[in-house]
C-alpha cells in the first residue's frame, strides 16, 4: 500500500491499483469512498480506512472503529 499525500490531492493505492483519492477543495478534503467532505486528518484516515477494508474486510475492528469516528468527526 501507498498514501501519496501533496498539497492539494491524496491517493491511496493497492498493488498498484488506485483504490480512493481525495481532492482539496474550498469546504475540505473530497475523498472518493467517503460521503462528505472531511478535514486533513480525516481525509488521511478514510484514505487508510479504504485499504484496510480491500485487506481485512468490513468486520475487522479498525474498520469499524475509524468508520465511527470519521462519522462523529
Amino acid at each position: 500500500m501507498a498514501l501519496r499525500i501533496s498539497e492539494n490531492t491524496m491517493v491511496t493505492d493497492l498493488n498498484g491499483e488506485i483504490i480512493a483519492t481525495a481532492t482539496r477543495a474550498p469546504d475540505g478534503w473530497h475523498v472518493t469512498t467517503w460521503p462528505r467532505p472531511l478535514d486533513r486528518n480525516s481525509a488521511i484516515t478514510a484514505m487508510l480506512l479504504a485499504e484496510r477494508v480491500i485487506t481485512h474486510g468490513e468486520d475487522d475492528l479498525c474498520v469499524m472503529e475509524w468508520r465511527r469516528e470519521l462519522a462523529h468527526g
